[in-house]
């Protein structure tokens, strides 16, 4: 069900991320206009028609490396108009993973990013990874979102984007949720 580490952390099976407020700091369907183009000196920026810069919050890279180091499935659950946007600058977008520059996308297992509820994204996750949703952790900014715990899913508010100290209280509200903590 879950993997533990040395520092007791118990990560689930699968950990799932909205994008907008959540990993970077913009609604991609309204704060952004294409053509988006890569940053010819930081890969990790990604700039769209009038020069907004897109990136990831802070600890974002890190964090999703610890999970992958971890053996934790990674995967996408956006509500967004302009599902196109985020495909796109996800690919433009190269962070390190594993020690190479890649682009972002590789993070993710999959990439369920198209209007509608959170439940129908967790639904097609579940069934594409064939993995029970109490193995299944959610962070996302919008409270609304909180629905996907009626699956059994444990849902973690982000109301500041992830960051360290918030991906830890997903740990811990996940190991309690499903009887894990100490």
């Amino acid at each position: 069900m879950t993997r533990k580490n040395t520092s007791s952390i118990v990560y689930p099976k699968c950990v799932v991320f909205d994008l907008d407020y959540t990993l970077w700091p913009l609604w991609i369907d309204t704060h952004v206009t294409p053509p988006f183009r890569a940053d010819e000196k930081n890969s990790s920026i990604v700039w769209d028609r009038y020069g907004t810069a897109i990136q990831f919050y802070d600890d974002v890279v890190a964090i999703l490396q610890d999970l992958r180091d971890h053996g934790v499935s990674l995967c996408l659950a956006s509500r967004t108009c302009e599902p196109k946007y985020a495909f796109r600058v996800l690919d433009l977008m190269k962070v390190t993973i594993d020690g190479k520059k890649q682009p972002a996308k590789n993070f993710f297992a999959i990439a369920e990013i198209y209007p509608g509820s959170k439940i129908t994204h967790m639904q097609n996750i579940s069934k594409k990874l064939n993995i029970e949703y109490k193995d299944m952790l959610f962070f996302d900014d919008e409270s609304r979102n909180r629905e996907v715990e009626r699956l059994g899913v444990t849902f973690q508010l982000l109301p500041d984007g992830l960051n360290k100290a918030s991906s830890l209280e997903g740990y811990r509200a996940f190991a309690m949720r499903n009887g894990l903590s100490r």
